[in-house]
Parts: structure tokens; C-alpha cells; sequence
């Protein structure tokens, strides 16, 4: 029960690794908001089962990170529970492969919108609740890419440097204010997301340069995440934890 009484903000909870989060978080004692783009009958159904299982309270948010609107919406509607807003997952985001001379101008803003701009104005209306009650805990998701610089994966790889660059500032500007900010750099993970963008070949060859020689589950970035929002981690902060499994560039 390492966040037991706490409260947190997950976005990207529909599936894959933002999914595994908010189990983790709710079997550790942690109230959530799981934000998504839109509450299916099998999610709202889901987050019930799991809210009672756990004794905790999961309050399913629709919105697209894309949508200004929609998005301050959202926030009201966290606001209008006054309680601590206590940690930040920004997991929702896009993957795109391609070579730099074939990715468009339109997709790489379409990338960075979802990947890092997006993130921003969510980060910052989050911070401003965090700032006033002098704590909190900010975690983004970021990538491997955004370190090794991966062939064919330059607009992905770059909008997730952008996020690095944004937490290391954020640890340095609201330390003042006990508000840690640190990301953590998946590898190649068992989602859908990652077969939908990876042939089974470039998985394979991906595999083999880790070297524990086996893809991350979504439950190896959901236990990391749990550490960096638990009290374990109070003196961590401006830090990018790689969990890729000793990826070789």
C-alpha cells in the first residue's frame, strides 16, 4: 500500500501500460482519476470493479488531451473535489516511425501536439493545484527514443526529448514548492501500441539488443511509476529512469 490515501491523475488509462498504472496505483491505495478519450461501458465497468476491489475510489475523465476545451473542463471537474491532487502520470501519448526526409511537417506537429504540447497546458493547470498546497509528485512518460535517437524514429524520438528537457526544468523550478518532476524511458513493452508500429522483425531484433533478451511488460513501467509517486522517491527528482532492460544502442 505504498499510496495508500494519496490521490492521482492518470491519463492514457484505456489500455496498455496507462491500464497497468492504474491497477498498480489502485492495488496500492490510490484514489484515481483515470482520463481517457472515452469511457467505454467495458472501462466504466472495469474501474468499478477494480474501486471496489481495492477499497479505493476511481473517477473515469473523457477528454482529448488535444482539446483545450474538453481539457479544462476535466480539470474543474478535479477541482470540484477538494482534495490533494497528490501525483501526475502523463502517459497518453502517439508513436510514429518513419525516416526523417519521409515524415511530413503535418505529422511532426501532430506528434508534438499529442506528445508534448498537450502535456504542457495539462502539466500546467495540474501544477497550479499542486503549487498551492506545497507538494506533489509529476511523472511523464518518455521514452528510450528520446535518448538513443533511433533510426526512423526522429519525430517520436524528438517530442519525447522534449518531455525530458520539460521535466528536468520543472524539478529544478518547483522544487521550491516540494513538487518533484521525473520521467521514466520505456523500451520496446507488450502493448498494442508497439505491434500496431513495429514490424515483427524490428521487434525481434529489438529483443535481442536488451539484455535481459525479453520485451518490458506494462507491468515493469507501472511499478516505476508507483515508486516515483510513493514516498520511496521523496529525495528523487529531475531524474529519467530507463526501464528498457538494459537496452544496447
Amino acid at each position: 500500500m505504498l499510496l495508500a490515501g494519496k490521490n492521482a491523475i492518470i491519463t492514457g488509462c484505456a489500455r496498455g501500460i496507462g491500464r497497468q498504472m492504474l491497477i498498480a496505483f489502485a492495488e496500492n491505495g490510490a484514489n484515481v482519476w483515470a482520463c481517457c478519450r472515452t469511457i467505454t461501458q467495458e472501462f466504466a465497468e472495469f474501474t468499478t470493479h477494480l474501486a471496489s476491489d481495492n477499497g479505493v475510489t476511481i473517477t473515469p475523465l473523457a477528454f482529448d488531451i488535444t482539446d483545450a476545451a474538453k481539457m479544462k473542463e476535466a480539470v474543474k471537474t478535479i477541482q470540484a473535489a477538494k482534495v490533494s491532487v497528490d501525483v501526475l502520470v502523463n502517459n497518453a501519448g502517439i508513436t510514429y516511425n518513419a525516416l526523417f526526409q519521409m515524415t511530413s511537417m503535418e505529422k511532426m506537429r501532430e506528434v508534438f501536439e499529442v506528445n508534448f504540447f498537450a502535456q504542457v497546458a495539462f502539466t500546467q493547470y495540474i501544477v497550479r493545484l499542486m503549487t498551492r498546497q506545497k507538494s506533489g509528485s509529476v511523472i511523464h512518460i518518455a521514452s528510450s527514443a528520446a535518448i538513443d535517437a533511433n533510426p526512423g524514429r526522429s519525430a517520436y524520438g524528438a517530442s519525447k526529448a522534449a518531455v525530458i528537457c520539460m521535466t528536468r526544468a520543472m524539478a529544478h523550478e518547483l522544487a521550491e514548492h516540494n513538487i518533484r518532476a521525473n520521467a521514466i524511458a520505456p523500451g520496446i513493452t507488450d502493448t498494442d501500441m508497439v505491434e500496431a508500429s513495429m514490424s515483427p522483425e524490428t521487434i525481434a531484433a529489438t529483443v535481442a539488443q536488451t539484455r535481459l533478451k525479453r520485451m518490458g511488460m506494462p507491468s515493469d513501467i507501472a511499478d516505476a511509476a508507483v515508486f516515483l509517486a510513493s514516498d520511496l522517491s521523496s529525495y528523487v527528482t529531475g531524474e529519467v529512469l530507463r526501464v528498457d532492460g538494459g537496452l544496447q544502442n
